[in-house]
């Protein structure tokens, strides 16, 4: 049910209080009547499409390799899964998306927390490289508006990540205004930002245009804020699964009769080939590719593809879900942690590798803490990058610098130290109020500043006004039976069940994934760079199809490959997507 002003949603809510209740079909009492205690039942038709999202309607399929696995990675065996529905984006994010996002971030951050805006901003240096010019790319590819619908590229995992959820909170209070229950509030400064998880929790109230929702509970106040249950707001942006990815990549819907597929597909369309075989269009090629060596466009007057870099995100055709570049313009990065046996570890339906399970944190009387006034940073990472810029900076560093150095140092040890202690507030008030002011209130010839400032702010993990989540502890699940620990990224590959080094073990159960008898090995949780032990590690995310730069066999949604999730690149890129609640097939409808 959608309310168009804050009269109407009156009126409305007392006429279902007034007169004919619906009924409960298991204790026969009135809904939406105070005089049964006031349990409200809001109409609901159907979730709402987010701007630029598409049903994808789920399904079986077999996902893995369709093509010879020249590269011998042996990465993607074929294996028989399901997805359900979801929503995921039409298109790549566009740079101009992404300079919206800047704008929001700048306007909202920047006067008390500008670090968050320097956290946003892509790697524009990406486009270098040693042998080439392309410093027009460096200079106008994210800001000039000739590339504004172009997708944005030089964004990390992380970063991605970020957008996602900054997008989530964006839409929902839209949904807000436009019902009429908040105004724009344009004066959204540090942590007094919308969150629609601090929403939902009470802990955002301004811009209210009303004082909320009628709540009929005669021991309530009158009014409260939308909760989950009147399904007014939508679920949260995030980057789809590698499973869900691929299958809408393959886009079998419109390859399908009945139960049957007609035809297996190598691209997201049918054939072999990558040109265009409709008459009208006999010849063109169906997506932006590299398609051979030295070739990234084809002969001046006859562009085989039309693009030397990347392509507007509406370009070439569609695939039958009506997504755009599926098989080439960039790569794009999915929430999947990088396994190379995930194929045969994950579940056959919904299959995921990353989750980490969290819950709210509370007091000891059960009430949610407030959420977060300042900035949250990844400590332990921090102090691993601090570890690196320290033994690669200090002998070349001057006395202002090398005592700066070893300020900070101290202040992460400590920082560490009330997080031992789970202190996760008070520690990272140390980064906040004395490593960043310590940066800030460098003397000029302290020229590593600016790059520490800069290096700082990515290590930001939560923006003031989120609510507070921890992971949750193996004491709490001691009666569960599907779970015990929060973190399950190594779980079947690189727990102990599978570690290689057996004299380990025992210590490892008990630890951290990082100790030096663990099979991943990687900076970021108090290790240094030297003690790499391979690329695949807990921070290696998946990133799937062919960009601008790549051949045609990386077009193929059931190659794949990774990326540590600090580390950009001008060929990835990504979508949004969201998760489908209800009915698989969209309207109420069922099969």
């Amino acid at each position: 049910m959608k309310f168009r002003n804050s009269l109407f949603l009156l009126i409305a809510i007392l006429f279902l209080a007034s007169c004919g209740n619906e009924k409960s079909s298991i204790t026969g009492w009135n809904y939406n009547d105070p005089d049964n205690g006031g349990f409200q039942k809001y109409a609901f038709e159907e979730q709402e499409t987010g701007p630029n999202l598409v049903l994808v309607e789920g399904g079986t399929f077999t996902m893995g390799r369709v093509e010879q696995d020249f590269m011998y990675d042996w990465n993607n065996v074929p294996r028989r899964v399901t997805v359900s529905s979801y929503y995921i984006d039409q298109t790549e994010i566009s740079n101009f998306h992404w300079l919206e996002y800047l704008y929001w971030t700048k306007r909202v951050y920047g006067i008390d927390y500008p670090e968050l805006y320097k956290k946003a901003l892509p790697d524009t240096l990406v486009w270098r490289s040693k042998l080439a010019y392309n410093e027009p790319y460096v200079d106008y590819y994210l800001r000039h508006p000739a590339y504004r619908d172009y997708p944005v590229v030089g964004v990390n995992w992380l970063q991605a990540t970020d957008f996602c959820g900054w997008r989530s909170d964006r839409v929902n209070e839209y949904i807000l205004i436009r019902e009429g229950l908040l105004v724009h509030n344009v004066d959204q400064i540090g942590e007094d930002n919308f969150n629609t998880d601090a929403y939902y929790s009470n802990q955002y109230n301004s811009g209210k245009r009303i004082e909320g929702l009628a709540d009929l509970n005669p021991n309530g106040t009158g009014y409260r804020n939308v909760k989950m249950e009147d399904g007014i707001l939508l679920p949260k942006y995030r980057l789809p699964t590698e499973a869900e990815w691929e299958f809408a990549a393959f886009g079998l819907i419109g390859n399908s009769v009945g139960e049957r597929i007609v035809e297996k597909r190598l691209y997201p369309w049918n054939g072999h080939a990558v040109r265009n075989p409709d008459e009208a269009y006999i010849g063109m090629m169906l997506a932006n590719f590299k398609r051979g060596r030295g070739d990234n466009m084809g002969v001046a007057g006859n562009l085989n593809d039309n693009a030397d870099i990347t392509a507007p995100v509406f370009s070439y055709w569609p695939n039958d879900y009506g997504l755009y570049n599926m098989a080439g313009n960039v790569s794009e990065w999915v929430m999947d942690v990088y396994r190379p046996l995930s194929m045969e570890d994950v579940d056959d339906f919904r299959p995921f590798r990353g989750n980490v399970f969290q819950t709210k944190q509370r007091d000891n009387e059960g009430l949610l803490l407030d959420k977060y006034d300042i900035p949250i940073y990844d400590l332990k990472g921090l102090q691993s990058y601090l570890n690196d810029f320290y033994d690669q900076t200090f002998d070349g560093a001057n006395d202002q610098e090398g005592e700066l150095l070893t300020t900070l140092t101290e202040q992460i040890e400590r920082a560490l130290e009330l997080l031992a202690d789970d202190q996760k507030y008070e520690a990272n008030v140390v980064i906040v109020e004395e490593s960043i002011e310590a940066i800030k209130g460098s003397d000029e010839s302290v020229k590593i500043a600016p790059i520490l400032l800069k290096d700082y702010s990515s290590y930001i993990v939560i923006r003031p006004g989120e609510i507070r989540y921890r992971e949750t502890k193996v004491e709490e699940n001691i009666d569960r039976r599907n779970y015990k620990r929060s973190d399950n990224i190594n779980y079947l590959d690189g727990d102990p069940k599978s570690h290689l080094d057996e004299p380990h073990w025992s210590s490892f159960e008990d630890s951290d994934k990082t100790e030096s008898g663990s099979m991943y090995v990687y900076p970021g949780q108090g290790q240094s760079a030297d003690d790499f032990a391979s690329m695949v590690n807990d921070h290696a995310r998946v990133y799937k199809g062919a960009s601008w730069n790549d051949r045609a066999y990386w077009m193929v949604p059931g190659t794949r490959r990774f990326l540590d999730e600090r580390q950009s690149t001008p060929t990835i890129g990504f979508r949004c997507a969201m998760d489908r609640v209800g009915s698989p097939v969209g309207l109420g409808g069922s099969r």
